[in-house]
Order: C-alpha cells, then sequence, then structure tokens
C-alpha cells in the first residue's frame, strides 16, 4: 500500500511540475555519464584538489546523492542497466561462461543490447522526444545492435571503448560514427596521442552535444541527450588546452575538462532560456579503476575500485540539476542507483513504464522534488556476472561472495584494490560466504574494513532483516538469455556502414567462434 501511494503521489507531483512548464510540455533530459570516474574525484565529495568548479557549483543549485550506485561494478553491463531500468543479469549483459565473471563488449563479441528490451530513448518517442547520443555505445558494435535501431534519432561517437591503437591487418581500430556510418577511426582521423595524451575528442562531444541542445531549443522539440564521453578511461586523455593543468597529472586534466565541459553545457541551457525546463543528471558507469599504470581516479574513502562489487567499486558521484524544481544545496542520503534514471526519466515525461517486465528503478521524482525525504526502503543489488556478491539494506551492507582478482593476476601486478589489502575480505579466491555473510556498518565504517562479529546481537538482528530481501530477490529473479558468451574475431569493426566512402574497410578472417574467456 505504501509503494501504490507513493507511485500516485509522484504521478501527481509530476503532472503539477508539468503543468508549470512551458506549453505544458513535458521537460528536457541530460543524463552525463562519465567513464571510469570516482566518488572521489569531485571538489564536492572532498578531493582536496579542489578541480571541478563547475560540478561543485553544480551541486551547491542543485541536489548531491552520496548513496548512489551503478548497476555492475564495470562499463558495458551498468550502461545497459541505465538504458533499460534493469540489473543486468535481467536483461542479458551479463556470461554464463564461468561464474561470477565480468563481461562486457570489446569488439570481438558477438552479442549486443538484446531485441527483448526496451530502451529509454524508445520509451520516450511517446511523448515526442528526440534522443542523442554522444560518446561511448557500449551495448554492442555490430549493426543490429546500434544506438539508431535501438530508440535512438542521432548519435555521434563510438561503439567501443577508445582502446588501440591496433595493427589493421590484426584487429581493426574503434570507428567512430556519425548516426548511421562512420567518419572515420581512433587514433587514425580521430587522433589520441599515445605518448602525450593529447586528444580533442572532449571538445568534438562537447561541440555535439552543445548543437543538439541549440537545434531542439530552436525547433521547439523535447530532448533526450546522452552525453557519455570517456576521457577518463584509460588511454586517458585531454585536449591540448587542459594537459599539464591539473596537479593531479594527466587524469586530473581530463577530469578538469569534463567538468568544463559540464559547466559550459548548464551555461547553455541559461542562456538559452530553457534551464527551468530541463533536468541534468551527472554520474558515472563505476568506480575508478586503480589498476592503470598512469594515474588513475579516487573512490574516496571507499575500499577497492572497478571491475570489484566493493563500495569503491560501485558507489558513484551523482547530482541532480533542474533550477526552479530541485531545490538548491540539497543532499539526499535515499539509497539509488543508475536504474533509477530510467523510472525517473519515463515519470518526469509523463509516459508509463512498461508493465509487461520487471524493472528494478524506482521513480525518484519526490525524492528530487524536496517533498518527501525518502522512498521506501530499498535495497541495493551488488552483482558480478551471474553471481550477487552482496546486498545493502539501510546502513547494512551483506557479503555473500568476496573476491577482487585471481592470484595469477595479482602475481602479474594486476591488483583492484591497491594499497587496500583487507584480510578475509579482499580475497584473490572467490570466497564464499553464503552461510555467515559479512556484514559491515557502512556509516561507522564505509571502507569496509571491520566486518561486525557473528556473536553480536547486532549481526543477528541484521542478519535477520536482510535474509528475507535475498531470499525473495533471488525466488522471484528471471535472468535474461546471456548476451556476452560468444567471442569471434570475424565480427570486429572491420568493415563498418560507410568504410566504403572513404576507403577504410578491412577484409575481415573467416569466422571460429568460441567460448569468451572473462578472467575476471
Amino acid at each position: 500500500m505504501a509503494a501504490l501511494t507513493l507511485s500516485l503521489f509522484s504521478a501527481i507531483i509530476c503532472c503539477s511540475v508539468a503543468e508549470k512548464l512551458p506549453n505544458g510540455s513535458p521537460p528536457n533530459i541530460i543524463i552525463m555519464l562519465m567513464d571510469d570516474m570516482g566518488w572521489g574525484d569531485l571538489g564536492v565529495f572532498g578531493h582536496p584538489a579542489k578541480e571541478t568548479p563547475n560540478l561543485d557549483a553544480m551541486a551547491a543549485q542543485g541536489m548531491l546523492l552520496p548513496n548512489f550506485y551503478t548497476g555492475n561494478p564495470l562499463c558495458s553491463p551498468s550502461r545497459a542497466a541505465l538504458l533499460t531500468g534493469r540489473l543486468p543479469v535481467r536483461n542479458g549483459f551479463y556470461t554464463t561462461n564461468a561464474h561470477a565473471r565480468n563481461a562486457y563488449t570489446p569488439q570481438y563479441v558477438v552479442g549486443g543490447i538484446s531485441k527483448d528490451e526496451i530502451l529509454l530513448p524508445q520509451m520516450l518517442k511517446k511523448k515526442g522526444y528526440v534522443s542523442k547520443i554522444v560518446g561511448k555505445w557500449h551495448l554492442g558494435h555490430r549493426p543490429e545492435y546500434l544506438p539508431l535501431e535501438n530508440g535512438f534519432d542521432e548519435w555521434f561517437g563510438a561503439p567501443n571503448c577508445h582502446v588501440g591503437p591496433y595493427n589493421s591487418s590484426v584487429t581493426p581500430n574503434i570507428p567512430v560514427y556519425n548516426n548511421s556510418e562512420m567518419l572515420g577511426r581512433y587514433y587514425e582521423e580521430f587522433q589520441i596521442n599515445v605518448n602525450t595524451g593529447e586528444s580533442n575528442l572532449t571538445q568534438i562531444f562537447l561541440r555535439e552535444g552543445l548543437e543538439f541542445i541549440h537545434r531542439q531549443t530552436k525547433a521547439q522539440q523535447p530532448f533526450f541527450l546522452y552525453w557519455a564521453p570517456d576521457a577518463t578511461h584509460t588511454r586517458v586523455y585531454a585536449s591540448q588546452s587542459f594537459l599539464g593543468k591539473s596537479q593531479r597529472g594527466r587524469y586530473g586534466d581530463a577530469v578538469m575538462e569534463l567538468d568544463d565541459s559540464v559547466g559550459q553545457i548548464l551555461s547553455s541551457l541559461r542562456s538559452l532560456g530553457i534551464e527551468k525546463n530541463t533536468f541534468v543528471f551527472f554520474t558515472s558507469d563505476n568506480g575508478a579503476a586503480l589498476t592503470s599504470k598512469i594515474n588513475g581516479g579516487s573512490n574516496g574513502p571507499f575500499l577497492c575500485g572497478k571491475e570489484t562489487t566493493f563500495e569503491g567499486g560501485m558507489r558513484e558521484p551523482a547530482i541532480a540539476w533542474w533550477p526552479g524544481n530541485i531545490k538548491e544545496g540539497t543532499v539526499s542520503h535515499q539509497l539509488a542507483n543508475v536504474m533509477d534514471l530510467f523510472t525517473t526519466s519515463l515519470s518526469l515525461a509523463g509516459i508509463s513504464a512498461p508493465d509487461d517486465r520487471t524493472l528494478d528503478g524506482l521513480d525518484l521524482t519526490s525524492v528530487l522534488l524536496n517533498v518527501s525525504h525518502s522512498l521506501e526502503d530499498r535495497p541495493i543489488f551488488y552483482y558480478r556476472g551471474n553471481e550477487m556478491m552482496a546486498v545493502r539494506v539501510g546502513q547494512y551492507k551483506a557479503h555473500y561472495w568476496t573476491w577482487t582478482n585471481s592470484i595469477q593476476e595479482f602475481k602479474q601486478g594486476i591488483n583492484f584494490c591497491t594499497g587496500q589489502d583487507v584480510p578475509g575480505v579482499t580475497t584473490h579466491n572467490q570466497t564464499e560466504h553464503t552461510m555467515q555473510p559479512l556484514i559491515f556498518h557502512l556509516g561507522r565504517d564505509p571502507g569496509e574494513k571491520f566486518p561486525l562479529s557473528v556473536l553480536t546481537k547486532e549481526y543477528q538482528d541484521v542478519l535477520r532483516s536482510i535474509s528475507p530481501v535475498v531470499e525473495d530477490h533471488k525466488k522471484t529473479l528471471v535472468a535474461g538469455v546471456p548476451q556476452l558468451n560468444m567471442c569471434d574475431l570475424s565480427v570486429m569493426n572491420w568493415a563498418p556502414a560507410g568504410c566504403e566512402k572513404l576507403g577504410k574497410c578491412l577484409k575481415a578472417p573467416k569466422s571460429k567462434p568460441w567460448k569468451c574467456g572473462w578472467p575476471h
């Protein structure tokens, strides 16, 4: 009954907001998704460098959400979660080739986003939204998986991450698309200097986003901009005017340029007079990578980073901004996650969520508009591949499995928890705790260093409250068909659409599919 009342209440709030907007139109929606940017990278979250003045101002003008999570500690599954409102284990962005393995979409993976899934831009079309993605897609690079086949009207960016450069006779460099045709490839027409890290890509992505905003404002059509630059993913890059600017090295240079870009986008909304009709949300796809040979990001006080289901891998920076609607300088401690953006965006647009599938996202409208200080208690599930590794309920987090990465990788210098070894917690073997979960109080111990003693009343009380949540989740879970099991060199980006015009087509090898091996 409480959930039903909340849903009706949110619908009333949404309608009352829509009535205030020009011509009763739904708000524009901008989701800014960074790549491997950590919770602790922003000044507003305490980074001592204080090099994010625009994001800090965005938080001061809007709402900070310090308990915001991604749907997975890795790029592709987390993006699939955002755009479908569903856990990767439901939407198919996982593997069953091995237990609890992170899987994603490098260009030799055969699969991509399932046609059974409904993506946010497809839903927004019901209210006349024009949708554009700028930057990294990562939900499959084969033609049927690309953005324009999945609800987006426009695209400027790449299907995969900017890894490379490659020898084109063995592996093709990643193509950059303008809508349905490639314009060139990373490290070729779109340069990233491997020695200096210089690249104009963030400026290009900024220009594409601003041009779309201006054009849609002029056309007086509601728009959805999914702005997904990837400068903070290794190889980290920045344009010439930002290189060497940060005291944090090249990673800091990239953060400063992204911060400046966010500032320009928000300033543009104000200059166009549409800031009160545009909902903007800033976050990241997963925690900062702690394994990069080049200096990476900060996960603040949290344990470990990208690829892990500790807090550093899944708790993300999050800021909501909507002048005149979201009260300035507010902080919400509501447990929230990236899948909530799907449901919340639909609510703001006045669109009913699909009722033929389970959604893992909640409508945050009442929280964002400061009408309610909390939603119903909701769990946060931490998945790694096909395994639920942990769950958070309230201030408590219970680990049913722990694993960082294999001891073999660790001995080779790959460490997902650099400088943060916690005996019995940051295990290098997949360690099951199902019969006696490791439980932490994240309010007292955000770094997950001191598990509660199983002999205490507190532990027993928490276990009694969390166990039914886990049992109900597992009992009702219907897993999607795994899309990330098969690999084949022949499906790589050899000859993307438009390559003929550019003379950039490459010959693909014969198909020899194999089961993908996911090491961690």
